[in-house]
């Protein structure tokens, strides 16, 4: 009969995402994984099957807080341009504060990009989010905030692709005030 678990896998998904967040995948070994998270590598094992599999549970729940979090900022105002440039210099923000943190989907992406169930999870969270966007601007655009000529699938795939930009550009070290007018560049997009 198998031993009853005796740790909070939620937890211990969310501190090792913190880990494989600071330090990267291939640079947190499983005995530091297994000492953080208070558990031997057998129960490690028998909870994710193995370093990948924990990997992954992090990354999805990285990725799914990152969906939600963008839908509840685009729900929570009214103008599509001051609600995105207020997620844009929100990001430009949180990555100054820490650098070399980052954004874990890109560098789960960077870092694993030939790992198949990386590759499939970051397409996830990059469709969902273009979902998410897309509706955004629909909505925007029977406010009457954009003009009909807009393709917003195509405008929710640009945002995506620049907030990822973001990211690397923060992680090089770019001044803020770079980021600030390349986020007024983007919203004209919008015009």
């Amino acid at each position: 009969m198998a031993r009853p678990r005796e740790f909070d896998t939620d937890v211990a998904v969310e501190q090792a995402m913190r880990l494989f967040w600071r330090q990267g995948y291939h640079s947190t070994p499983v005995p530091q994984l297994t000492e953080l998270l208070g558990i031997g590598s057998g129960s490690l094992y028998a909870a994710f099957g193995s370093k990948d599999g924990l990997y992954a549970q992090a990354l999805k729940r990285y990725c799914d807080d990152l969906v939600a979090a963008l839908d509840r900022d685009v729900r929570a105002g009214s103008d599509i341009r001051t609600v995105l440039r207020g997620i844009l210099i929100a990001m430009v923000t949180t990555d100054a504060v820490d650098r070399q943190r980052g954004c874990l989907l890109v560098n789960a992406t960077t870092e694993r990009a030939t790992h198949d169930g990386t590759a499939e999870q970051a397409h996830a969270t990059m469709t969902a989010m273009e979902s998410v966007l897309t509706g955004a601007l629909d909505r925007a655009r029977g406010r009457g905030e954009l003009g009909s000529e807009h393709n917003t699938a195509e405008l929710a795939r640009f945002f995506i692709t620049f907030i990822q930009g973001l990211h690397v550009m923060g992680q090089a070290r770019v001044d803020r005030t770079f980021l600030e007018f390349a986020v007024t560049g983007a919203l004209k997009a919008l015009d």
